[in-house]
């Protein structure tokens, strides 16, 4: 999964400032496409006031943004509620440009604005919880909130170099103790509409905080962050005793007060696990599936396509699994035998830990000499592997990735939860780079960030469908580029991670559709594809949090291998797989509904 997901979530709206790229185009538009792209710029400036986060995660908190690396958003309910202001206005704003006159890029970038405009102003409209959308209806929980992703933020985002950016730092730290009280305000505002989290997920949320509140000032992640980082550019000063302080003074309270607020919740928590149960949740979770999937997909056609793919591949992974010798027992309880095999376990320690990641960098090195057969155009920024923070490893998934910054200066980092070997057997490895990394999430982001023909706005949004679908799509491209040739067990990883994210429809629609319990989802997760439970239950507990999210995976990747099959039939032997890939990527991150578009107009150019 990649990480930087729906940064609209922290962003109401989207352009470029006078100090950050601008597009790169050969002439100057006119016309409407003018006014188009005048828009991106200011309503980007306006972002960038309201979410100082964004210009760090992009690299750009230098120079007439420099400002920006001291500030943190402010999340008050006023705030939140002038955010949902200002995107009803940027819709209408857009809408006010002649559609009808654009074309070609012009017409895929307005297409992909107006969708997520729309797509957010209906959550904004429709509900008053969750702070903005339906990115999550809960603030807090083991997934959402500061507390969960503050110090990972500052850690591996915000640099420090000077001592200028040590000070930033240091403001950052203090207004984090303000954004966690914020947070409290609104979470009693949701509240107060019926809206509180699963009994399950309040328990992992409270785990998350405890651990947190039990480590000393000096032990604590943004402490330790700027005191390391200080020491290694040598910037002078006594940075430690004054983060220990203001950590003492500022965050820990905070930190307590959101604790102590959960754990008054949790006495009245219910157990159902699906959004159905909140204010008008059926329709929450209809609004969710299109803002994950940007898609038209209904909750009936989620389910349905669900069970019959994990048929379907279940068929498949019988059929490898006789040829490697597993004979006994139904596909799930043969992904069990082979998920607790100890030869495919690497050993729970600091140097079993450090083998793991030596075997995925050589996958990495294997696939990417194939690349130039399969892609036209290929990133510049590198790749690294790391292991998740053990701060923040019990709620986190497996695997994640970061896209490289636009200024070059961070790489693209894939991050692989490391909590305990025995939930990533080896043969499940390959397949978890391929998609977090290449040709995964690492070649399309990181080709996302370098188009220099895209406006700023289109390299800020993500989109899950577009992204997801195409990590699981990079994921059936590595069989098609051999990489499994002599490695069935690797081929039955495959499999699984694509039964996977089948069952994902099946579960996540259960739950929050057919009101399925947590419980009932945990066993078809495990029956299905032979997960540990434990890894089962930190998965469904995921996708009570973002309902449809998980979703988002198997939709895109059927969108893409759809619009593959109908370009090859179109063009037959000019058909270029190369020319394809490049043609779906280098559009940039859109909206299903527009990537249709995008290939269309491919096999349009290609004729």
């Amino acid at each position: 999964m990649q990480s930087r997901r729906e940064l609209l979530a922290t962003a109401a709206a989207f352009g470029a400032a006078a100090a950050v790229p601008k597009i790169a185009l050969a002439a100057a538009p006119t016309g409407e496409a003018a006014k188009m792209y005048a828009f991106f710029d200011t309503s980007m400036a306006q972002t960038f006031r309201r979410s100082p986060e964004l210009p760090t995660m992009l690299g750009l908190d230098k120079g007439d943004l420099a400002w920006t690396k001291s500030e943190l958003s402010d999340f008050s309910l006023t705030a939140l509620a002038e955010n949902k202001a200002n995107t009803a206005h940027d819709l209408k704003t857009l809408r006010a440009i002649d559609r009808k006159q654009l074309s070609g890029m012009d017409a895929v970038n307005y297409d992909t604005v107006e969708f997520v405009l729309a797509t957010q102003d209906e959550g904004n409209r429709r509900f008053q919880y969750g702070g903005q959308g339906v990115n999550s209806p809960y603030v807090l929980s083991q997934l959402t909130g500061a507390y969960q992703q503050m110090p990972d933020f500052l850690d591996t985002q915000h640099t420090i170099e000077t001592k200028a950016d040590a000070d930033a730092y240091m403001a950052r730290v203090e207004a984090f103790g303000r954004l966690l009280d914020q947070e409290v305000d609104v979470v009693r505002h949701d509240v107060a509409l019926g809206v509180t989290p699963p009994d399950f997920v309040l328990d992992k949320a409270l785990t998350q905080l405890k651990a947190f509140l039990a480590s000393e000032p000096d032990k604590a992640p943004v402490v330790v962050s700027l005191e390391r980082r200080t020491k290694e550019k040598n910037i002078a000063g006594a940075w430690a005793p004054q983060a220990q302080g203001l950590y003492a003074e500022k965050i820990r309270p905070a930190l307590a007060r959101q604790a102590a607020l959960l754990e008054g919740l949790r006495a009245k928590a219910v157990h159902d696990a699906g959004c159905w149960r909140l204010p008008d949740g059926d329709e929450y979770y209809r609004l969710g599936l299109r803002n994950y999937t940007t898609s038209n997909i209904t909750p009936d056609e989620v389910h349905k396509t669900g069970l019959e793919l994990v048929a379907s591949l279940g068929a498949q992974a019988d059929v490898l699994m006789r040829k490697a010798g597993y004979t006994k027992g139904g596909v799930g309880e043969r992904y069990r035998a082979m998920a607790t095999d100890p030869k495919q376990i690497y050993p729970n320690t600091d140097k079993g830990k450090e083998e793991l990641l030596a075997r995925l960098n050589e996958q990495v090195k294997v696939v990417s000499a194939k690349l130039p057969q399969w892609f036209g155009q290929l990133p510049k920024a590198p790749l690294d592997i790391r292991r998740v923070p053990p701060a923040i490893e019990a709620g986190a998934p497996g695997g994640y990735y970061y896209s490289p910054t636009l200024d070059g200066k961070r790489p693209g980092i894939y991050w692989i939860n490391l909590r305990n070997t025995a939930e990533v057997p080896a043969w499940t490895l390959p397949t978890l780079t391929y998609h977090e990394g290449l040709p995964g999430h690492h070649l399309q982001l990181a080709l996302n960030n370098e188009a220099g023909d895209l406006p700023l706005i289109r390299k800020v949004i993500g989109f899950s469908g577009y992204s997801e679908g195409w990590a699981l799509y990079a994921e059936q491209l590595a069989v098609e580029m051999g990489m499994y040739d002599n490695d069935v067990l690797g081929h039955i990883g495959m499999i699984h991670d694509a039964m996977f994210r089948a069952v994902r429809l099946v579960v996540d629609s259960g739950m929050h559709h057919k009101r399925w319990s947590r419980e009932q989802a945990v066993k078809y997760f495990v029956d299905n594809i032979g997960d540990a439970e434990s890894s089962a239950i930190t998965e469904i507990e995921r996708y009570c949090v973002w309902p449809g999210q998980a979703c988002s995976y198997m939709v895109g990747k059927i969108t893409w291998m759809n619009g593959r099959e109908r370009a090859k039939k179109a063009l037959g032997r000019k058909f270029d797989i190369r020319k394809f890939h490049d043609a779906g990527l280098l559009a940039g991150g859109t909206p299903l509904t527009v990537l249709d578009q995008v290939i269309d107009n491919y096999i349009a150019s290609a004729r």
